[in-house]
């Protein structure tokens, strides 16, 4: 803690004014304890997310120059005055949690995925028309939940960007894609989608999502690639004189590198057996516990990474235009957001007690028990812009926490669960980690991609419109 005497008489009034604000007498704790704090805590979280949305807009140059430093600030906001409120060992405690138990391991299977994808080079060129791109989305839906929706969306992007560089108009293909392979895909089995995954680790049957949600999934799919098909084929008719292709002809499609799928088969290994191994042993770090199943499935990704950037040969990495700069962006901005969210997930685990019980005592009906249809939206519009796996987990203890329960007499509520964090990550940019990483390699490739803002025109015209159909379809008694 900072000693009274070390401050100058100008500087009491100010820090005590903020001390007020964040904290009041109730918050000070040894333990990071959500009830009692002031919602100000989650303004570097707000900050972050609203220098996401406006600064590509405003000051394009600066952002893409220091987007990390932008990141980096806001955290720092946050960590410092947390660190003299309630001291430096708590705030230690917390950093290294978001870090090892959550940061860490998210970061280092998406890096896996999107290295070993890298890898493998479609060849071959495709002509985009209407049922072909629907055809790909239709292939990336399948794959999303068998290689998880950052595997498949890093798989197939770039042969559906490439199969596209002739048309005139090609945004609504990534968005779409965003949709369907990035998101909504992904909602069928653990390794589809990091929440799920969570659900896994908690006790929740592998199959038990694939049985209680595919009609959900069947349904948002179905609708969205026929609406694709329809929009994509109206726009290809009004366009002028087709252009030039970029892309050479070739004889045939195949598969460089492909020797990353066995790859891709030894990730899907080490995250099954973190699941399944179940031991006692593993070390504590400053009060979080790392479990030996998920240090060693941490270790193998990142051998699993290594040996793939060391095997592929380069000129499949030049084929894709394979760079780490769409990786490093989402390393740097969700490093920032797990920080900055620590608070905000602790006001939403203290449940009624907390800054946000209006949003927990929402999803449960006068009779007490949990409401299907509130959960699918409070979970869906928190992933949206908070990180949907603690999401999930926040709403997953919400509604008892007891895996057989949930999948038994609370069947429906977990059912909600899940789908609305799966499928409500595709609203955003932020909503799921693959949105951020699609979008980067399409303007890469030229796609002027909408805005954060613009980006949500998109989501709240089409996909809201479905979920609330969707609302009334599977989750209303």
């Amino acid at each position: 803690m900072i000693s009274n005497r070390t401050l100058t008489p100008m500087l009491r009034p100010a820090i005590a004014a903020v001390l007020a604000l964040l904290c009041p007498a109730a918050a000070f704790a040894a333990d990071f304890d959500g009830s009692g704090i002031s919602t100000a805590w989650g303004l570097p979280f707000v900050g972050l997310l609203l220098s996401i949305a406006l600064m590509p807009l405003v000051v394009p140059r600066f952002w893409h120059h220091h987007y990390g430093k932008v990141s980096a600030a806001w955290s720092l906001l946050l960590i410092v005055p947390f660190a003299v409120v309630y001291g430096p060992s708590v705030a230690g405690e917390q950093i290294t949690h978001a870090l090892l138990a959550e940061y860490i391991p998210f970061i280092v299977l998406l890096a896996a995925l999107f290295a070993v994808s890298g890898g493998i080079h479609i060849r071959g060129n495709l002509h985009g028309s209407a049922g072909l791109n629907t055809g790909i989305l239709a292939i990336g839906a399948v794959l999303a939940s068998l290689m998880g929706t950052t595997g498949a969306s890093m798989l197939l992007i770039r042969p559906l960007i490439r199969a596209n560089d002739h048309r005139q108009r090609k945004v609504h293909v990534v968005v779409f894609f965003i949709f369907i392979v990035s998101n909504i895909g992904g909602s069928l089995t653990p390794l589809g989608d990091p929440p799920l995954f969570l659900g896994f680790l908690k006790g929740v049957d592998f199959f038990w999502t694939a049985r209680n949600i595919l009609p959900e999934t069947l349904f948002l799919v179905g609708v969205l690639l026929a609406l694709f098909y329809l929009v994509d084929r109206w726009l290809l008719a009004r366009e002028d004189a087709p252009r030039i292709d970029p892309t050479p002809d070739t004889r045939g499609i195949g598969f460089d590198g492909a020797a990353n799928f066995w790859l891709l088969g030894a990730i899907l290994f080490f995250v099954l057996l973190s699941g399944l191994w179940k031991t006692p042993l593993g070390i504590d770090v400053n009060g979080t516990r790392v479990g030996l199943p998920g240090l060693v499935r941490d270790l193998a990704l990142i051998a699993i990474t290594l040996v793939s950037l060391r095997t592929t040969a380069p000129k499949v990495h030049a084929a894709n235009q394979f760079a780490w700069e769409p990786m490093i962006e989402v390393a740097k901005l969700f490093a920032g957001i797990f920080l900055t969210i620590v608070p905000v997930i602790a006001m939403l685990k203290a449940g009624n007690d907390g800054p946000f019980g209006l949003i927990v005592a929402g999803v449960t009906r006068p009779d007490g028990q949990p409401d299907p249809a509130m959960y699918f939206w409070a979970t869906g519009i928190l992933s949206s812009f908070l990180d949907n796996a603690p999401t999930y987990l926040v709403f997953f203890n919400t509604a008892g926490g007891d895996p057989q329960a949930l999948m038994t007499t609370y069947a429906a509520t977990l059912a909600a669960i899940s789908a609305g964090a799966v499928f409500m990550g595709a609203n955003t940019y932020i909503g799921n980690a693959p949105n951020l990483m699609v979008k980067a390699i399409a303007e890469s490739r030229g796609v002027a991609m909408p805005s954060f803002f613009g980006y949500m025109l998109w989501s709240g015209a089409i996909l809201l419109p479905l979920f609330i159909l969707t609302t009334f379809i599977f989750f209303r008694p």
